[in-house]
């Protein structure tokens, strides 16, 4: 029985589990938006949040705590730069999970996990068509 077992298994072992999430939070802060299942998503939105609040506080200890999910030294300065400004009035909710609809191939409920109030960057043809206009 699993009474009081927080967490989803995801039908890894704990290992490949904790680095697939890792690698996932690491791509969602670099990207700022990620695609994937929908379990996934909302697994990876818990540890995202608590790594935004950690980053918030800005401290020597958070950014050691931060840098033991996020394994990425350039995301973890974007994270304690740029985001840690952006969401400094906010006081949670710094991400939101889009569905998507279900994959082809297996049928997975598929999501956007993505940070919310980030800056809509343009593609470069529609970017060069809106300054022609």
């Amino acid at each position: 029985m699993r009474h009081l077992k927080a967490g989803r298994r995801l039908g890894r072992t704990t290992e490949h589990r904790l680095a697939m999430l890792r690698n996932l939070i690491t791509s969602l802060l670099e990207t700022e938006r990620v695609e994937t299942t929908r379990a996934k998503a909302k697994e990876a939105r818990q540890w995202a949040e608590k790594v935004i609040t950690l980053a918030k506080r800005g401290d020597l200890h958070a950014r050691r705590l931060t840098q033991a999910v996020v394994r990425s030294k350039k995301v973890v300065a974007k994270l304690f730069g740029e985001l840690k400004e952006r969401y400094q009035d906010r006081p949670g909710g710094y991400t939101r999970i889009i569905p998507l609809g279900v994959r082809l191939g297996d049928g997975a409920a598929m999501s956007i996990l993505e940070l919310v109030d980030r800056p809509e960057k343009l593609p470069k043809a529609k970017a060069k068509k809106a300054a022609a206009s």
